[in-house]
């Protein structure tokens, strides 16, 4: 028994050491959200321990719990993919980046908290971040419309999957409207993405369209002379945004013959990616010497600027 006490001791002393050799962190980029929006989160753990650390081999070495203000636990749809070996060296800081909005029931408004645990398998020990909050805020609808996925090509002539594109403004932080997108079902009631688009003015009233691909067009003014004009796939993705000044005339959606889209009017604000990129002459590669024709000559050679060699067939 005598033995066992300081064993005892040291075990404990290990366990209570642990999370002050490593610690993990809970960073948002945001602190309020809409009902189903992306919840990206991410993670920091820093190693401080004096020796390497393998983490990421198991399922469970990083777990997720979000709690409502009332303590009362959040739905877990799935467990969180996380999985994925890595090795931290003392004095290094890793970041796990996830989004934890698939797998978590986030649909009423209200006040969270997430924390997140890293399970130390060698140590046997599991080391708990502090509690990140953040909100669910309800956002007011301002368009919607009910629309097809086009089949892919080859594909059936069978009845298509019926979606519905929603535009919704959000008081942010009670300072600042933003312009969000959800693509749902056609009853709301499985939410595909939810996403910000950007900041708007209060008084902007939206103009939407949608392509002859069922992409989403919209356009709306986010400044005192600013548009901005967002393109939205029909899984809910911005694959395109442009800014428009208001220049003699208000910038907005033209629809043609073929069912195409595009902005009338306005000046489109020119971004960085837009200008090519000049080399200095430093940089640019020098062009190699074009090499002299080659003549034939009276004593039956060829001759060039640089060498002379002797011409086949030749006497």
């Amino acid at each position: 028994m005598k033995f066992s006490l300081p064993i005892f001791g040291l075990a404990l002393l290990t366990w209570c050491s642990a999370p002050a050799q490593v610690t993990v962190e809970v960073v948002l980029d945001q602190q309020q959200f809409l009902p189903s929006e992306s919840l990206p989160v991410a993670v920091r753990i820093t190693n401080r321990s004096g020796q390497p650390l393998h983490l990421g081999a198991d399922a469970n070495w990083l777990a997720f719990s979000v709690t409502a203000v009332d303590d009362s636990i959040v739905t877990r749809t799935a467990n969180v993919p996380v999985q994925g070996e890595f090795d931290l060296g003392s004095s290094q800081m890793a970041t796990k980046r996830v989004d934890l909005a698939p797998y978590f029931k986030l649909t009423r408004q209200g006040s969270y908290r997430i924390v997140a645990t890293v399970r130390i398998k060698d140590w046997n020990v599991e080391i708990p971040s502090p509690p990140q909050s953040f909100d669910v805020i309800d956002g007011a609808k301002l368009w919607s419309q009910t629309f097809g996925i086009p089949a892919p090509a080859g594909g059936t002539n069978a009845a298509p999957e019926a979606r519905k594109y929603t535009l919704e403004e959000a008081n942010y932080l009670r300072s600042q409207l933003r312009m969000y997108v959800q693509v749902s079902d056609e009853a709301e009631t499985r939410i595909f993405k939810v996403r910000a688009i950007g900041p708007m003015v209060s008084f902007s009233q939206p103009e939407a369209q949608l392509d002859r691909l069922s992409q989403l067009h919209v356009i709306y003014q986010s400044g005192a002379r600013v548009f901005t004009y967002s393109v939205v796939s029909p899984d809910g993705d911005i694959v395109r945004q442009e800014n428009y000044d208001y220049f003699n005339t208000r910038p907005r959606l033209q629809t043609d013959d073929h069912g195409n889209i595009t902005i009338l009017g306005g000046a489109r604000r020119v971004k960085p990616d837009d200008v090519p990129v000049v080399k200095p002459p430093s940089e640019t590669p020098a062009l190699a010497p074009a090499p002299a024709p080659r003549n034939p000559e009276r004593n039956g050679h060829c001759v060039n600027s640089s060498r002379t060699v002797s011409a086949p067939g030749w006497f």
